[in-house]
């Protein structure tokens, strides 16, 4: 967890999990990384005491659910709900790659969710396949569909630009963010040692 601090008010990143079920090739080593056991991740239900005694002491009032992906973690919703009810908290948002987004838009709403930021690098869906080993872009997109016509918004594209596919993935996804109304962040690539 860490509170990066606004004027008067501070934002805590909390990672729900370690796991993802994409492999994008600048974020994760093809053969992957070790992952905690198991039994080393915290309950949701203590993550969230957690989040209660922060916001209690250090004036939090901001939460983002991170990951890994966030949603490939079981009982999100209840997180999230239980995050929001702690007074004070005025807003809980969450980062992902979007591709479980469809099937839980809704429920995470009625939770207390109100933003996501969604993580998207490119709309063609052989580059798509191929930066994440295996995803499907389509997958990604009925997320963002899904997000918005559950009220998620603002929604914001998060996408990390690289050199050999930019000049065709920047007017795509540039197009996309007026299509439907949302953001788009490009990031630089940093190089860590995966691609």
């Amino acid at each position: 967890m860490d509170l990066p601090r606004t004027a008067g008010a501070a934002t805590l990143r909390v990672s729900v999990t370690d796991r993802c079920n994409l492999r994008c090739a600048y974020c994760m080593p093809e053969a992957g990384v070790p992952l905690l056991p198991r039994s080393e991740i915290p309950p949701l239900s203590e993550l969230a005491a957690a989040v209660r005694w922060l916001v209690e002491r250090f004036g939090v009032d901001r939460v983002k659910v991170t990951g890994g992906e966030p949603l490939v973690r079981g009982g999100l919703p209840a997180f999230v709900s239980a995050v929001a009810e702690i007074p004070g908290v005025r807003e809980v948002s969450m980062t992902t790659n979007g591709t479980r987004l469809a099937a839980s838009a809704r429920d995470l709403v009625e939770a207390g969710l109100r933003r996501v930021n969604v993580s998207l690098d490119t709309l063609d869906p052989e580059r798509f396949r191929e930066l994440t080993r295996g995803g499907r872009v389509e997958e990604a997109l009925e997320g963002i569909d899904a997000a918005l016509a559950a009220g998620l918004t603002p929604l914001k594209l998060n996408s990390v630009l690289r050199r050999s596919s930019f000049r065709d993935d920047v007017p795509a996804l540039l197009s996309l963010a007026a299509e439907k109304g949302v953001e788009v962040r490009f990031i630089e690539l940093m190089q860590t040692g995966t691609e």
